[in-house]
């Protein structure tokens, strides 16, 4: 399923097996979940996308083929490709241990193309075996809602209340790890919307309400996914003193003005970048070991554009999956 031009539906297209080169495997594509950065790709809200594309970076597949000098992987072997596809390993950046800054860096689904198809060509080196009592389906969100989430996490630190704005894919796998580790958990959601609401508490939430809402007791870290700007002063609001707020989304509309004084008291803002390699095999780990769920719908490859329709109206619960033949 491809994007010609951003702003217009995914094409059904026919195209040539790729082949992969020097360092490099073909996977056999058995399942890819959507990612709401595929929208901000498709919707024209990140720049310079390659075109044509194939989007897509939640990707689990079977070796199909190893290229030259290809030594990590033989045929068979399942692995998972996520957001970060390759860095030059040269910069400062990737040689400070912040590859996810790397500017040369590329990307599945938006460099280079993704997940949206029944092969792909990835880096070894930008794979990561995945836990084995995970199905295909369940095991896609992993890649990035599981990943970007466990970063933004990570950010928090020691947070015993925690706080997460927009309850979908990552917030829902987020919070069963948080809870694992004896945090509290407070969810926030679109106004009036009880379904996920309840959702959040059927996982264990002690509180979850609105977006617009103050939570009962002010927490030591939130996390935004929704990505939406004025969630930021919203957020502050309900975090202590020397709290933190991560915003773990790669786009998010204008952080509107607020008062200084509720930034005072030591609070924090910041985002997350992307992910690094040691991010995807961290969090694996802790997804064979925490007796983690996602929840997911499934839809045909060829049901592409319905799957993102339905992310982009809210109207889905957990995480939507392409699956494949």
């Amino acid at each position: 399923m491809v994007l010609e031009e951003p702003r217009t539906p995914l094409q059904k297209t026919e195209l040539q097996i790729p082949k992969p080169g020097t360092g490099q495997v073909l996977l056999r594509i058995h399942a890819c979940a959507i990612c709401r950065t595929d929208l901000h790709v498709a919707d024209g809200e990140l720049p310079d996308p390659k075109l044509p594309l194939i989007p897509g970076h939640e990707i689990v597949g079977v070796i199909a083929a190893v290229g030259e000098s290809g030594t990590r992987f033989h045929p068979g072997d399942r692995v998972g490709a996520f957001w970060l596809g390759w860095t030059c390993g040269k910069c400062g950046f990737c040689g400070s241990g912040r590859e996810n800054l790397c500017d040369r860096a590329k990307f599945h689904g938006y460099t280079l193309d993704g997940g949206y198809a029944e092969y792909v060509v990835v880096d070894e080196r930008f794979c990561v075996p995945l836990p084995r009592h995970f199905s295909d389906a369940q095991a896609a969100p992993l890649l990035c809602a599981g990943v970007i989430g466990y970063r933004s996490f990570v950010k928090c630190g020691d947070a015993k209340r925690l706080g997460i704005y927009g309850f979908g894919a990552a917030a829902h796998i987020i919070a069963q790890v948080a809870l694992a580790q004896g945090r509290e958990l407070f969810a926030f959601t679109r106004r009036g919307d009880v379904e996920a609401q309840n959702f959040a508490r059927s996982l264990g939430a002690c509180w979850a309400g609105g977006s617009d809402e103050q939570p009962p007791e002010l927490l030591d870290a939130a996390i935004i996914f929704a990505p939406v700007g004025a969630l930021v002063p919203q957020a502050l609001r309900a975090v202590n003193k020397g709290g933190t707020v991560v915003c773990g989304g790669i786009h998010m509309s204008d952080i509107p003005a607020f008062p200084y004084r509720i930034l005072w008291e030591e609070r924090s803002i910041m985002s997350v970048a992307n992910v690094t390699r040691g991010d995807a095999e961290e969090f694996m780990t802790i997804a064979s070991t925490v007796p983690l769920r996602t929840e997911v719908e499934t839809f045909p490859l060829t049901e592409a554009n319905e799957a993102l329709s339905r992310l982009r109206d809210g109207r889905l619960q957990g995480a939507a999956v392409l699956v494949m033949n």
